[in-house]
């Protein structure tokens, strides 16, 4: 991650510290005299800006997860997503042509920190999802943690209208798990067993229940959860409120059009707001994290 400056510059010094809501906003490369994750030493006033490349393990101390409690660890929900200035979280389908290097460094750690990658079953056939990938840079760190390899990927489906012969389910580290409902079709939920896939029931009709599959998952011990999308599920996770913090990167793009927002379906009753946890920039992308107030 190169260039990664604080975007608080030219505000008040307050902002570089604790802000009202407790949040820390800190740039990767930090202003003169200011610390990266890990280092000691706390916050310097805006200065000459350094231009470095932080390193995985910074930018993993950075989007740690929180502790777990003693005894059962509950699970942690945090989304990943991005957006255009415009509020699109796509461009002609897919993610990719609204994301930078950096913004994948990021999408990449976020991934090697999490016990499971939940998505749901359009955007694994929007994006071609593939199994997650084990990386040397994390071995070390997942192995203390307890995690396996890599994260599972756990897909979201009522009709499990899924193309089972993709690498996602014939060849992924750990087996990917499909969450599903106690009325999904029983010859899409035996394919999903033959190729190897782990079914898990968690709705009581067709589809998925999102606090259901969150405590499942939890059972299966994977407690740090991830999703990545698309805009319906995550609307979804928003509306049971169960979605712990977002990880929203803001790219400097406008795309007009008819694309979805990061999340879509029906209006929540009441907003529910979260908190800034940090802020970071490079070449024009925003990188924030909220957490649930």
């Amino acid at each position: 991650m190169r260039r990664l400056f604080p975007v608080t510059d030219q505000t008040p010094a307050r902002a570089l510290g604790q802000g009202a809501e407790g949040a820390e906003v800190r740039g990767a490369a930090g202003a003169a005299g200011a610390h990266a994750p890990g280092e000691p030493g706390g916050h310097a006033g805006a200065g000459a800006l350094v231009d470095r490349e932080w390193s995985l393990a910074e930018l993993a101390a950075a989007y740690a997860y929180p502790e777990p409690d003693a005894g059962a660890p509950r699970p942690w929900l945090r989304a990943n997503m991005v957006s255009t200035l415009d509020g699109a979280a796509q461009h002609e389908g897919r993610s990719q042509p609204i994301s930078s290097a950096t913004d994948m460094r990021v999408f990449g750690t976020l991934r090697a920190l999490a016990d499971v990658i939940v998505v749901g079953a359009e955007t694994v056939r929007q994006e071609v999802y593939r199994p997650a990938r084990a990386r040397a840079e994390f071995a070390q760190a997942r192995t203390a943690a307890g995690q396996g390899p890599a994260p599972a990927i756990a897909v979201v489906t009522a009709g499990l209208d899924l193309d089972f012969s993709l690498p996602l389910f014939t060849s992924p580290l750990v087996p990917t798990i499909v969450l599903t409902g106690a009325a999904a079709p029983p010859d899409r939920v035996a394919a999903a067993g033959k190729a190897g896939a782990r079914v898990v029931v968690a709705g009581d009709g067709a589809g998925v229940d999102p606090a259901r599959a969150v405590r499942a998952l939890a059972g299966l011990g994977h407690t740090r959860q991830l999703t990545e999308g698309g805009p319906r599920l995550l609307g979804q996770l928003v509306a049971a409120e169960v979605l712990d913090e977002l990880c929203l990167t803001l790219s400097p793009m406008l795309t007009a059009g008819p694309a979805q927002r990061i999340a879509g379906g029906p209006s929540v009753a009441v907003p529910r707001r979260f908190g800034l946890v940090s802020l970071l920039e490079e070449d024009g992308f925003l990188f924030s994290r909220y957490r649930r107030s």
